[in-house]
């Protein structure tokens, strides 16, 4: 049975928190228990209606006021399917708080409001869908029970996402017209639009195809930590631990070591303590060389031939998650993988305009939750793929060096 990371994103009071609280709850994935404790927490006993959003909103302060503040992952399965879901926060300030879960996801269900239509923040979140390259994007349009199931209402909002959607370059868009609260067309289709042909939402989730951002043919692995045991029994031991980014390593595979840019040769592999004749992407294995080299942590290792790119001036997308602003000249750490390395901002290029989705000159500095195009040039090499084309290895974040704060998620270009 394969699984499926998607997220729920939109604007505040868009619906997520519910909308997920009811496919749990229409696909029987809540435990008795768990139900009488929403019975005896709901606010809105009186209308004796169970408020699924508890369900998801977990932190004091957001049941309190009714918002989701951080990121909420919940598990559910189906006899088709697994499903991991990651409830993103719709205030502007946690927008960064959105980008974690989005990081791994293969779908991303963008929420809106049927009253209020494509707003800022499905402007904002789209954006980061485009940015982080996620594969599938279904647009529920959520509340359709509060605009007396209209089809002209949602055909005009299929119509303004469109426009967006191309600005944006996204593809493969599913839209459907829901009402989580009353449960339409979440896990059976809705009776009060019968106009609607399509699937229900979670009969698309089962069914929609999704491929593997490591299902690819070139090979990466990134040394985490050199193996040295010194013993007797092991005395000339040296393994390199790590796990498989993308592609497949055989035993006599020949390699390039970089940034150097040694050749070698696989003789062993190792997953788990036992010699294995091959390693897959996702796995942690442990790799030896023919060749005595000079490896540290945070090294590539890849096949000859499936090079990859080495260089210390690199175009980056950033999306700001600092509270300080981001200005030229600006030193950082960025960790990419277990390669952690200074860097220094050397140029920013445009920033996005959620409105308008235009580029726009940056004047005094760059502010939370800003997508800017910048350069960054690294102390020593560092080697990637774009992140369109390998996400595993064209990812990065930067770090605030006094601090340590995480201050931006980086798409390497």
């Amino acid at each position: 049975m394969d699984l499926l990371r998607f997220i729920t994103a939109g604007s505040v009071d868009d619906g997520k928190s519910t909308l997920i609280g009811r496919l749990l709850y229409d696909s029987k994935n809540i435990m008795v228990d768990q139900l009488e404790v929403l019975e005896k927490q709901t606010k809105n006993k009186a209308a004796g209606n169970i408020d699924l959003a508890l369900l998801t909103d977990g932190l004091r302060a957001e049941r309190e006021q009714g918002i989701t503040i951080d990121v909420a992952y919940r598990y559910f399965t189906t006899p088709k399917r697994k499903f991991i879901i990651a409830d993103a926060p719709g205030h502007v300030q946690y927008t960064r708080n959105m980008i974690t879960g989005a990081s791994n996801a293969s779908l991303i269900i963008i929420l809106i409001d049927a009253r209020q239509g494509v707003v800022e923040q499905t402007r904002r979140h789209s954006i980061i869908a485009s940015l982080l390259n996620i594969p599938q994007v279904v647009v529920a349009i959520n509340k359709m029970d509060l605009v007396d199931y209209s089809e002209d209402v949602y055909n005009n909002i299929v119509i303004d996402y469109a426009n967006v959607a191309t600005q944006l370059g996204l593809k493969n868009i599913t839209y459907i017209p829901i009402s989580a609260l009353n449960g339409d067309n979440i896990v059976a289709p809705s009776v009060s639009m019968d106009w609607y042909e399509g699937q229900s939402l979670l009969g698309f989730l089962e069914e929609v195809a999704v491929e593997a951002d490591n299902d690819t043919d070139q090979a990466r692995f990134q040394v985490q930590f050199v193996i040295r045991p010194q013993t007797e029994a092991l005395h000339d031991y040296r393994g390199y631990a790590g796990k498989v980014l993308s592609g497949v390593y055989k035993t006599g595979d020949a390699v390039k070591v970089l940034p150097a840019g040694i050749d070698s040769t696989i003789t062993t592999i190792e997953v788990g303590g036992k010699t294995v004749e091959e390693a897959f992407a996702g796995q942690p294995v442990v790799l030896q060389l023919k060749d005595d080299i000079d490896i540290s942590r945070g090294d590539t290792i890849v096949k000859k031939e499936q090079e990859p790119t080495v260089a210390n001036e690199i175009e980056v997308l950033l999306c700001w998650l600092g509270d300080k602003p981001l200005q030229v000249g600006n030193k950082y750490y960025l960790q990419h993988n277990s390669r952690l390395v200074r860097t220094v901002v050397k140029e920013i290029e445009y920033k996005l305009d959620v409105n308008t989705l235009s580029r726009e000159s940056v004047a005094g500095g760059v502010k939370l939750n800003e997508v800017v195009k910048a350069t960054i040039k690294t102390a020593s090499p560092l080697v990637f793929d774009a992140y369109k084309t390998l996400p595993a290895n064209g990812s990065a974040i930067l770090i605030d060096e006094t601090s340590n704060s995480t201050v931006a998620a980086v798409l390497l270009q």
